[in-house]
């Protein structure tokens, strides 16, 4: 079986993308990163895949004047790349179906949120204002509907009484970390796929989404 080749795709930081390197690196992750890619020249992440020898490549928004222009960039060059899976760490863009159709089944999202509570943005401050107990991230396949595909994996944190949503999201992140690897490696086993509208673990249908630490 050949390994399972990535292509990520940030818009920032790229602290989930260092986790995958990180994972990669020690051998706990057995996964080939093809490329990277960022809509942003500036983001940091870029930087973080030129420390790590991988491939990157950057299509800015702003230079098509439709989504689905931009999209249509996107699978273009991706294809080049030919990956097994696409991770979106951190990649600001509302993905049409130009693209999710083109990669269907291919493609995971990490969304700092326990869905189905809280798509879109804001998420943490949402949790606060809301007077959640408890709220995290999830991994998900990606589908037309915007942070509504079919959850993998979710990792909570408790909210505490004094949290600002700054901390909060930081504890968050620090899942997150943990989360998205465990996700990714369960594909590149061939253990997780997503299939008739659901994701399947083990080929059984995940009827609520595992939740982190695996036991």
């Amino acid at each position: 079986m050949s390994i399972c080749s990535a292509a990520v795709l940030i818009s920032g930081s790229g602290t989930n993308l260092q986790a995958l390197i990180d994972e990669t690196a020690s051998g706990k992750l057995d996964l080939e990163l093809s490329v990277v890619l960022s809509n942003r020249s500036d983001a940091a992440g870029l930087e973080r895949a030129h420390k790590a020898d991988i491939s990157t490549e950057c299509l800015r928004h702003q230079d098509y004047p439709a989504r689905t222009q931009f999209d249509a960039a996107l699978v273009e060059t991706l294809d080049k790349y030919e990956p097994d899976l696409v991770i979106l760490a951190g990649f600001m863009r509302i993905l049409t179906a130009t693209f999710v159709n083109h990669f269907s089944g291919r493609i995971l999202n990490i969304h700092p949120s326990l869905l189905p509570k809280f798509p879109g943005l804001d998420t943490h401050q949402r949790a606060l204002d809301a007077g959640e107990e408890w709220h995290g991230s999830t991994v998900h396949f990606v589908t037309g509907e915007l942070d509504g595909g079919p959850a993998v994996i979710q990792g909570r944190v408790p909210v505490r009484p004094d949290d600002s949503a700054a901390e909060l999201s930081a504890r968050v992140l620090a899942v997150e970390h943990k989360i998205y690897p465990q996700a990714v490696r369960m594909f590149a086993a061939g253990r997780i796929e997503y299939r008739d509208g659901s994701a399947w673990l083990d080929d059984q249908r995940l009827i609520e989404p595992l939740q982190w630490p695996i036991k």
